[in-house]
């Protein structure tokens, strides 16, 4: 395998265990995120199990200012960029995010618009190679707004309208681009929630889930499978029932 992976947010939990199962089959990579100790531990990681190479750019993706050089760098380094994986992101704070505007704002910026400018950063490159895959992290959480978590839900669902269309413009180009949906999984990110035990997925069984989606060329994923279920109930019930469901 000679692929070469581009990933934003690379030391997330899912973005890692994406890079794992790459670097095992002789990938290359350009990893992107804002710790340069992390980073450079997950390129030692990747190193040892396989990857061809490994380059790092260190950036906050809410620097906008830096999309241009990161993109333009990943282009000089490999020339081609097979999958592109957007996997950057937080868990806000619902509660802080309803008296605390400045914060709310913030969030909102990092999980939607930080996603969406990194996106409109790549599509000209992918347009212009005429072939790739371009994959981004959203969350069964933008399917519909709960009280417990509406501004993350909000920023997913900016996302998903996003994508929806520009996989439609680099359709055209020989581009794929593909929306995960993961619901409860396992990471740092979620460490501190009480997740419900057999709803929740290990990194490991969503890079899984991914890599298959990314071969078949799927649209949208939902990982767990069984979260696609679960969200048509949610977004069927009525909004008279809904409001006075505790979710």
């Amino acid at each position: 395998m000679n692929k070469t992976i581009f990933i934003v947010g690379a030391t997330s939990g899912i973005a890692e265990a994406v890079a794992r199962r790459y670097a095992e089959q002789g990938a290359q990579f350009f990893l992107v995120a804002r710790n340069s100790h992390r980073l450079q531990a997950i390129s030692a990681d990747l190193a040892a199990r396989g990857a061809k190479e490994v380059q790092t750019f260190v950036m906050d993706a809410n620097n906008s200012d830096l999309i241009p050089q990161m993109v333009d760098a990943a282009w000089q380094a490999f020339g081609t960029i097979d999958v592109a994986l957007i996997a950057h992101g937080t868990l806000p704070d619902q509660q802080r995010t309803e008296t605390d505007i400045p914060y709310a704002i913030a969030e909102f910026r990092t999980n939607a618009e930080s996603v969406i400018a990194t996106l409109a950063g790549l599509a000209g490159h992918f347009e212009s190679q005429r072939k790739g895959v371009i994959a981004v992290i959203g969350s069964v959480a933008g399917d519909r707004g709960r009280a417990s978590n509406y501004l993350y839900g909000a920023a997913k669902a900016a996302i998903d309208t996003y994508v929806s269309g520009l996989r439609v413009r680099l359709f055209k180009s020989g581009v794929h681009v593909l929306t995960i949906k993961p619901g409860f999984v396992a990471t740092s990110m979620t460490a501190d929630l009480n997740l419900p035990e057999r709803l929740t997925a290990t990194p490991e069984s969503v890079a899984r889930d991914i890599d298959k989606a990314i071969t078949k060329r799927k649209d949208v994923l939902y990982t767990p499978w069984f979260w696609i279920f679960i969200m048509l109930i949610i977004r069927w019930i009525p909004a008279a029932i809904f409001k006075r469901i505790k979710l």
